[in-house]
């Protein structure tokens, strides 16, 4: 070790080596230490190279708002790049590796890129890549050109390929309160709760609690941290999570959380996993995160050994590592006089601190002068000297009001400058919470407002004892680059560029030049960047507003996210029944993002066989099928039915209360959009059943026609997909099934025609039963509670095994739907419309819809379209969907294409292979042969007869019977 390491103090374990190894160089720390202290410790300064000028940079922080020094650890050949130094607790055997340098940390070769000046300013990607012709080379074909390069240059560290070998988990939890932070603030919040008896949470982001406490040296407020961590923690009700960093904050007052569990010992193949997931629902959320301390923008302030002032102090005091020998400080606030004055204690020399204020007031001054530090007030640092590391700093008169004063400034020798520009409030949860900061003048910061009853900002998160900064965000000189943003090499004049450039709204400020857009998300550039840009503009900061802050609020682990769900990642959604229908074979697979039966095979049956047997007793006899998966949308107001009104294309306003209706829905070209049926529950309620691919966009579509094209309609919309199970009865036998179950209400035809809706209950639980049919068939749609889903569907099959019935899948349910001529996504394709699809009948001509105005396009009415048809396999042979329509009859040379096949099937009533298919001209085409060729799958090709679509009971005497 190096004389860095202060021979006593700190919460390291001294008796405790650690061996670990930088860039293929092996160091040791202590137990506790970060690689960042521990490298420190070692004399190590320089721990990256920045992302576009591949500039040498040191530490600038000690915690999460680091952003330069990222590191890549490797562990069991699995490579983890961007994690922070300045969190990554060393463990015995850790490598880690800098990043975006080559070939080494001290000798890179990209740093070429410093001496191109304006020619990788804000924007320089569009200006220099997309640009007008350059000789034979196009605009994006020089982008093109130029993009392998460029991406090889680009980036922060390197994803590896192997497999992470670590385990995952997540975990959901609920409380009354939850705290967020484990200083002062947050640990008497949480003691408050918990002794009224309330159950606490309380998130801590660093190893162990009492947040700030643990390096700031107020021995009266760390004691007291030490009392109330000790009381806490024999509360029953509270539970502390340390290593646990609170990242987004949702609807419901639900909060994400990350708890690093093992990332701190030596192996990951532990019973533990790596990270946890948690997901805290919570009644109240004490937000006490604290806040974090600036940096000044001024010329080569990226330089290493430029440090916050208070990360110095955390080094020194959590570490016991002093960040030089020789350190000078640069504040416009009284914080960095206590920073000093610690530093001086512990043994470093401290020469003088550089003040732009020209007046201190308070003790701070007499303090720093007793301690025999220089206060060099009313100057400013405007020029760094080193290489790399800072060797000297010069500084110059500096009035706030108007800037760099003329006169004689000041060198002064230092291996460390410590920078202190004030205080930010960390307000990233309470803006994810929906509140709009409010800019406090004093303090120079944006601070959260009043908590909405759901969540309250406490301590330091919401400005309270805070050190009031003079207004001094950026010192302007000719002497260099001045940084705002470290991560992403912006500058201040990339800040002005964007203003001269129409660039000046803070999120077009942000896409523009990348301020705040790298992993840090701006935690130490933000405030300087709006500064500066309120400069440009004239305006005061408030006037010029902040970008809202959006999780996660530090990176989150994808490992993590996805916990013990790998290799098939889809997200997918499992219905009420879903247990049941695994536990009697069903072959489940993915329709959208549900997960539904394909077939019930029997032993030794395969897919075809088991639709064909399921289809048939579905015919003969009653099937069941789970469709809670159909889009629910519940339609409520006073103009709800003049709303479906306008949004269908045939009439719902005079739906009577207690009966469904089919309903046809377009897009605003004329296209078709969605089918589906609408029950009248109430006067002024409906519900809306959709396809189950298409609920969201169908949800999204009535959502922007109420918000932007009839706002004054008193209607709301609400998506019950998940409130309700529902299970499909169809067949002959159907309606003896429902009476021998259902309670509260009869079900014979009087009382229940086709599309007629009655309530009732089966084994105990309400449900409403409405009488509609995609089979074909006479059927019944039963939806209770979601809750109760499973307890119904047993009633529902103890009452029909006497009458034979089974459960079908999809592909029984496509084949009934065929076998009707009933439409589904495959031909609702975004290419058709109602007439291609024989849905005229639907279109009213008594009022206007969305689409109306463009049904009548000479283009949609053109009778050469694709429009339905049916079609017959003529020589058995199985039918392919998706097969080409053609009329030539030999196989290598087939002729154009007529159309497709959309869907196919063996109709057990039929006894053949079917299908429906958009053909051109398809009426004019009805009882012709042609061929469905598949050269480029199967190689089939078919004969074919086209058809009407309506193969089976065309009247609908059996659902209507």
């Amino acid at each position: 070790m190096t004389s860095h390491r202060l021979p006593t103090g700190g919460r390291i374990g001294r008796d405790v080596r650690v061996h670990f190894t930088f860039d293929g160089k092996r160091y040791y720390g202590h137990g506790g230490d970060t690689l960042a202290s521990a490298l420190l410790a070692n004399g190590i300064r320089v721990l990256g190279r920045s992302f576009k000028y591949h500039r040498p940079r040191g530490l600038l922080t000690a915690g999460y708002d680091e952003p330069n020094a990222l590191v890549t650890v490797l562990t069991d050949g699995a490579r983890e790049p961007n994690i922070r130094a300045t969190e990554l607790e060393i463990f015995e055997g850790l490598v880690a590796e800098s990043q975006n340098r080559f070939p080494s940390l001290r000798f890179d070769v990209m740093a070429i890129n410093q001496f191109t000046g304006k020619l990788l300013g804000a924007g320089f990607y569009y200006k220099t890549f997309m640009g007008p012709v350059i000789g034979p080379l196009k605009g994006t074909r020089f982008w093109m050109f130029c993009e392998t390069f460029i991406r090889r240059a680009a980036g922060l560290g390197r994803a590896g390929t192997t497999p992470d070998p670590a385990r995952y988990e997540r975990m959901n939890a609920f409380c009354d309160v939850l705290v967020v932070g484990s200083g002062l603030a947050g640990l008497r919040g949480a003691r408050d709760a918990a002794t009224t008896g309330k159950t606490v949470i309380v998130c801590e982001t660093m190893p162990v609690a009492g947040g700030c406490t643990n390096w700031r040296g107020d021995e009266t407020q760390s004691d007291e941290a030490r009392t109330l961590i000790g009381e806490l923690g024999e509360m029953e009700n509270v539970r502390l999570l340390t290593r646990t960093t609170a990242w987004g904050y949702y609807d419901g007052n639900t909060v994400a959380a990350l708890e690093r569990v093992t990332d701190h010992l030596p192996k990951r193949g532990t019973p533990a996993p790596r990270h946890r997931h948690w997901v805290i629902r919570a009644g109240q959320v004490v937000i006490a995160t604290g806040a974090l301390e600036r940096p000044m923008v001024f010329p080569g302030n990226d330089r290493p050994g430029v440090m916050l002032a208070d990360a110095a102090m955390r080094f020194a005091e959590e570490f016991g590592v002093l960040t030089g020998k020789r350190m000078v400080l640069f504040t416009n606030n009284d914080s960095a006089y206590r920073v000093a004055m610690r530093l001086k204690e512990l043994g470093a020399d401290v020469p003088a601190i550089i003040d732009v204020r020209a007046e201190v007031e308070g003790d701070a001054r007499a303090d720093a002068e007793t301690a025999g530090i220089e206060v060099i007030a009313g100057h400013a640092v405007v020029k760094t000297e080193g290489r790399p590391e800072v060797s000297s700093v010069f500084a110059q008169p500096f009035d706030h009001r108007t800037g760099i004063l003329p006169g004689s400034g000041r060198a002064l020798t230092c291996d460390a400058l410590l920078v202190s520009g004030g205080w930010s409030p960390v307000l990233h949860l309470a803006s994810q919470a929906g509140a709009r900061p409010v800019w406090d003048e004093q303090l120079q910061a944006f601070v959260p407002p009043e908590g909405d009853g759901r969540w309250t900002a406490a301590g330091s998160a919401a400005g309270e004892g805070l050190d009031p900064p003079a207004p001094v965000f950026e010192i302007v000189s000719t002497g260099g680059k001045a940084f705002v943003d470290l991560q992403h090499d912006v500058t201040a004049d990339d800040v002005r560029l964007a203003h001269r450039e129409g660039f000046s709204s803070v999120e077009h400020l942000k896409r523009y030049t990348t301020l705040g857009m790298a992993t840090d998300q701006g935690k130490t550039s933000n405030i300087s960047g709006m500064a500066i840009m309120a400069e440009a503009l004239a305006a005061p900061i408030p006037q010029v507003g902040t970008t809202r802050f959006r999780p996660p609020f530090t990176p989150v682990s994808l490992g993590a996210l996805a916990a013990e769900r790998y290799g098939d990642l889809r997200p997918h959604r499992l219905t009420p029944m879903h247990d049941w229908h695994a536990e009697k074979g069903a072959h489940m697979y993915p329709a959208g993002l549900w997960m539904r039966s394909e077939s019930y095979n029997r032993p030794g049956e395969t897919v075809e066989q088991a639709y064909i047997r399921e289809a048939r007793n579905v015919r003969e006899s009653v099937g069941i099928v789970d469709v809670s998966t159909l889009g629910k949308i519940d339609v409520q107001g006073p103009d709800a039915a003049e709303f479906l009104n306008r949004i269908y294309t045939n009439g719902f306003a005079k739906l009577p209360v207690g009966k469904a209706r089919y309903g046809l829905m377009l897009r605003e070209d004329g296209f078709a959009m969605d089918d589906g049926t609408t029950w009248r529950l109430a006067e002024e309620r409906f519900l809306m059943t959709t396809t189950t691919a298409n609920a969201a966009r169908v949800m999204q579509h009535m959502e922007f026609y109420l918000d932007c094209i009839w706002p004054d309609l008193r209607v709301h919309l609400t998506s019950v997909t998940d409130q309700w199970a529902a299970a499909a009865i169809a067949g002959p036998n159907a309606r003896d099934v429902l009476a021998a179950c259902v309670e509260g209400a009869a079900v014979d035809h009087a009382t229940l025609p086709f599309m007629g809706i009655v309530r009732g209950a089966v084994a105990g639980v309400p449900v409403m039963i409405c009488r509609l049919s995609f089979s074909g068939e006479r059927a019944y749609e039963v939806y209770c509670g979601a809750h109760h889903g499973q307890h119904v569907w047993d009633a529902l099959m103890e009452a029909g095994e006497k009458f034979g019935i089974e459960p079908y899948g999809l592909e029984a349910l496509g084949t009934l739907r065929i076998e009707k001529g009933h439409i589904t996504g495959a031909e609702i394709d975004g290419r058709t419309t109602a007439h291609d699809l024989h849905l005229n009948w639907m279109i009213s001509s008594k009022k206007p819809f969305v689409g109306s105005a463009m049904l009548d396009r000479e283009g949609l009415m053109d009778p050469s379209r694709w429009s339905l048809v049916g079609v017959v396999s003529l020589s058995g042979e199985r039918l392919r969907g998706g097969s080409h329509v053609v009329n030539g009859a030999d196989r290598e040379d087939p002729g154009r294409s007529l159309g497709h096949l959309t869907a196919m099937c063996y109709s057990p009533a039929m006894g053949k292979y079917i299908g429906l298919a958009l053909v051109e001209n398809g009426p004019g085409r009805i009882g012709s042969r042609a061929w469905a060729t598949d050269p480029a799958r199967s190689g089939t090709h078919i004969p074919i007869e086209i058809v009407r679509h309506h193969f089976y009971d065309p009247e609908g005497k059996r659902m209507h019977g």
